[in-house]
């Protein structure tokens, strides 16, 4: 089943300014902005400004400056915050939920950049 986008979910609420944030980047093809419930010191989430339900829905189907511009401003932001691990920062977590198994809360694809504290294990191992 092909996936079906709500124009009427949060995230596309902010992309039209119905909704404010706190926007730390904005490209022209994606929009960073802080978590309204940090679950860290930073925790930033990354949203495309296209349909796109999650990251596999993004993957197939965007077009190529829609990925490059996105991932780059995944880089962009982790490099400003200073947490990349190769040029002496300590390190960070990306996040993103797709489909009711991962427990994904709002169907536009939005990956969380997660960092200032140890975070521990992600998930714990299979008993």
């Amino acid at each position: 089943m092909p996936y079906a986008y709500d124009p009427e979910n949060i995230f596309a609420k902010i992309l039209r300014g119905e909704i404010p944030n706190d926007t730390v980047m904005e490209t022209e093809h994606a929009l960073a902005f802080r978590d309204i419930y940090p679950q860290a010191p930073e925790h930033i989430l990354v949203i495309p400004k296209g349909p796109y339900v999650c990251y596999d829905h993004f993957a197939l189907e965007a077009s190529e400056a829609e990925i490059v511009d996105y991932t780059r401003t995944i880089g962009t932001i982790c490099k400003e915050m200073g947490v990349q691990p190769g040029e002496g920062g300590a390190g960070y977590r990306l996040l993103s939920n797709a489909g009711e198994d991962a427990i994904q809360e709002v169907p536009h694809l939005h990956v969380h950049i997660v960092a200032g504290r140890n975070l521990g294990r992600m998930l714990q191992p299979a008993k």
